[in-house]
């Protein structure tokens, strides 16, 4: 594990994004590489509280677009994730777990019990 501090200033910036925050807590909790398609399912059922499937593609559109062309480059930018997007794939770094766990108590805000996770 890295022991370089997160800076506080760089991830609230990125964290004025509801997309964005959800994608930073889900990508932490999951540590693991996602696609886009699973990210955007993700924050779909987050915001909304309703399974996937009721979904519209409009709806799913808008949140795969603002990934994939504003809150990922940043995050990737940034170092929080690794974001190939050829290939769709986002992989969380270290860097972004140490974040969630910082900004726990932020990110809560958007948790779905309001309890951080």
């Amino acid at each position: 594990m890295s022991e370089t501090p997160v800076a506080i200033d760089s991830i609230l910036d990125l964290c004025r994004n509801q997309y964005c925050r959800i994608a930073i807590r889900t990508l932490a909790e999951e540590q693991r590489s996602m696609t886009i398609d699973e990210l955007s399912n993700a924050i779909f059922t987050d915001i909304h509280q309703t399974p996937i499937t009721e979904a519209s593609e409009a709806v799913l559109t808008e949140i795969r677009t603002a990934l994939y062309h504003i809150h990922l480059p940043k995050l990737a930018a940034k170092g929080h994730v690794t974001y190939d997007a050829e290939r769709q794939l986002v992989e969380p770094t270290e860097q972004v777990i140490q974040a969630h766990s910082t900004l726990s108590t932020f990110l809560a805000g958007d948790s779905p019990t309001g309890i951080a996770d």
